[in-house]
């Protein structure tokens, strides 16, 4: 999975998710160089709850469920 800046250019690629004691790791490169490993702990990914809105659970749904161009945009726009 890879995560995007504003103007398109590569911020940060997940390689892989994977359960821990602790939490959850991830790893993975920022800005397709510097090696990464970060650890989700429970109680950050229970605070995160409080961006989930039934428009974003919707957007997410509607972009797993979605056809992928080659350039990783759905061709719908917006954001």
């Amino acid at each position: 999975m890879k995560l995007y800046s504003s103007d398109g250019s590569l911020l940060m690629e997940i390689k892989t998710i994977k359960p821990h004691a602790d939490g959850l790791i991830i790893e993975g490169k920022i800005m397709g160089a510097m090696p990464m490993k970060a650890l989700l702990k429970a109680e950050e990914l229970q605070a995160g709850r409080k961006f989930l809105t039934w428009q974003l659970i919707r957007r997410v749904l509607g972009m797993l469920l979605a056809r992928s161009s080659k350039d990783g945009q759905s061709g719908k726009g917006g954001q």
